[in-house]
């Protein structure tokens, strides 16, 4: 082979998976958040359900699946307190 044809296509390689990466990025950015708003929207099903013992209720929806998801158990604190003592 020439060294020519070499370097066209392993410069052609090297294009292409990097193109390939930056989407794999994208989709695995979107990917994790998914996961975290799923986890968040679970967490606040579970606070539901044990506060429908003590008629506590906080609303399921993309903000607070959002709050809860990625901040996590502050998160799901801050929104319970919200929800008590500031919305009622």
């Amino acid at each position: 082979m020439e060294p020519k044809f070499v370097l066209i296509l392993l410069s052609s390689m090297i294009i292409v998976l990097l193109l390939a990466g930056a989407r794999l990025k994208a989709l695995k950015f979107l990917g994790y958040g998914a996961i975290k708003l799923i986890i968040g929207a679970l967490v606040l099903f579970v606070i539901n359900a044990i506060g429908g013992a003590f008629q506590f209720h906080v609303p399921i929806n993309f903000i607070t699946a959002f709050i809860c998801g990625f901040l996590g158990i502050p998160g799901a604190a801050a929104l319970v307190i919200i929800e008590k003592y500031i919305v009622m």
